[in-house]
């Protein structure tokens, strides 16, 4: 509301309900006579209570019986555990299930692969081969003509593969 309207204002905004001045004295009265009549609550505690209730639950404490504990894990239930546990464990270390590898099950790019990734130099090589792969036999010179020589050079290689050093 503004300032200026506000000596206007008749009413305060408050209400009372009918009767209510008329039957206040019989409700104070009647309210005097109930805590009166109400002034004691009919509950007593014994002399020294609070004083002896400590010692009163520490002795109740004392004197029960310790619970029994039951394990999580029994004993005998580990050791079957375990004993499954390295039975399965056996059970794949052995060689049932190992496939044997041998040179022919490889393939020529894997060996190829490996032997230039991992700088084998030709002394390793040259370990790895036995006297039947040293035969002179293995090391003839083969006389290929020049013609083929060609046609293998540029179906076969790229121009970054040749190096001049």
């Amino acid at each position: 509301m503004k300032q200026n309207k506000l000596h206007n204002i008749k009413e305060t905004g408050f209400k009372v309900p009918d009767d209510y001045f008329n039957s206040l004295e019989d409700r104070i009265i009647s309210d005097i006579k109930l805590k009166k009549i109400s002034g004691d609550s009919g509950f007593k505690l014994p002399e020294d209570y609070f004083n002896t209730l400590e010692d009163s639950i520490t002795d109740k404490i004392s004197t029960s019986t310790p619970t029994k504990v039951i394990p999580l894990f029994r004993k005998r239930t580990v050791i079957y555990m375990s004993s499954i546990a390295a039975a399965v464990l056996i059970l794949f270390n052995l060689s049932i299930f190992e496939n044997k590898l041998t040179f022919d099950s490889l393939d020529f790019e894997t060996v190829e692969n490996y032997i230039i990734n991992e700088n084998i130099g030709s002394y390793e090589i040259a370990t790895l081969l036995s006297d039947d792969d040293l035969i002179e036999e293995n090391f003839i010179e083969y006389n290929v003509e020049e013609r083929t020589m060609e046609t293998y050079i540029l179906d076969n290689l790229d121009i970054e593969d040749i190096t001049l050093e």
